[in-house]
């Protein structure tokens, strides 16, 4: 099970109570049959284009968006070269005269007070670190993402809570979508769509091959993914159509690659309400160069292996 999706996957066995299970076929995430056909070699410690298989750079990838509303980026959690290229793409979009607006996992929806009062410097960092609880919102190490929160505060980017309350992902890994409390339902779209074939393949590829349980126990999982990318996907359009903007805005999207690869995550689910205009760059990590699928991304970057800091 690779980094990006270890924090809300293993939330939701764990609230399930399955530790174990049978193995099935073991697919890499990385180079899965979807979209764009062929594959190709990526270098550790470098971004490549999968189009033309080239080395480029943070450059490139600001020309990439140039007419774009939207720039997926899926890291690694607690990876610093990836969350370091987050924070230069900021740099580099507001630089080339974009109007940033920065979508983050690490926090949910209740806590967007304390984001708009970071980016207005009206917080100093240890105060935002505590009010906004940090450590229980996402609990990896701040100082990895120092950097991109940074970026965000000194070029005055919003910042936007994209990330569903918790309980809302439980809830549906237990007992499944509907018995979530009809005034969480009204904050979501009336039911979930089950039926992406080439998400439920990154889905089961992400979980290593491991079945936690019967087929039910495993739908329910997915079911709370689902609801993962839809409901941060919702919290980013709710955002998009209440904030100024004009034609030089950009949300950029900051998450698990798990919930942006392919484009079949967040991107998916915003394509499915008429965002279909973005671009993807997913980040991994292995101990050497990586034969990847040209579907998985527009860009990718590939990062040597580091072993995970206690989520605590």
């Amino acid at each position: 099970m690779t980094t990006a999706f270890v924090t809300g996957t293993l939330l939701a066995i764990s609230a399930m109570g399955q530790t174990g299970g049978s193995e099935a076929q073991v697919l890499n995430p990385n180079n899965l049959p979807i979209g764009k056909k062929g594959t190709l070699q990526a270098p550790v410690g470098k971004v490549i284009e999968t189009g033309s298989g080239k080395e480029v750079g943070v450059d490139a990838v600001v020309e990439a968006c140039k007419g774009k509303s939207f720039l997926f980026l899926g890291e690694n959690h607690a990876t610093m070269p990836h969350q370091q290229m987050q924070a230069d793409l900021i740099l580099g979009l507001v630089k080339a005269g974009r109007k940033v607006i920065v979508g983050l996992e690490m926090y949910t929806r209740p806590k967007q007070d304390f984001l708009d009062a970071w980016v207005a410097g009206k917080l100093t960092e240890e105060e935002f670190l505590t009010q906004s609880e940090w450590k229980s919102q996402w609990g990896f190490p701040y100082e990895f993402y120092k950097p991109v929160f940074e970026a965000a505060r000194n070029t005055k980017s919003a910042m936007v809570a994209l990330n569903v309350p918790r309980d809302w992902v439980r809830t549906t890994s237990r007992n499944g979508f509907d018995a979530l409390p009809t005034s969480v339902r009204l904050q979501l779209p009336s039911s979930l769509d089950l039926t992406n074939k080439n998400h439920r393949m990154v889905f089961d590829s992400l979980m290593g091959g491991h079945s936690m349980g019967p087929a039910a126990t495993m739908d329910k999982i997915y079911s709370s993914q689902v609801l993962w990318d839809e409901g941060m996907a919702d919290s980013a359009v709710k955002y998009w159509n209440l904030a100024p903007r004009g034609p030089s805005t950009i949300f950029v999207v900051i998450a698990g690659s798990g919930h942006i690869m392919y484009g079949q995550g967040i991107n998916y689910r915003l394509a499915k309400r008429g965002f279909k205009n973005g671009v993807t760059v997913v980040m991994s990590q292995a101990e050497k160069d990586e034969t990847i699928s040209k579907g998985i991304g527009e860009f990718f970057y590939l990062t040597k292996f580091d072993p995970k800091p206690a989520s605590k």
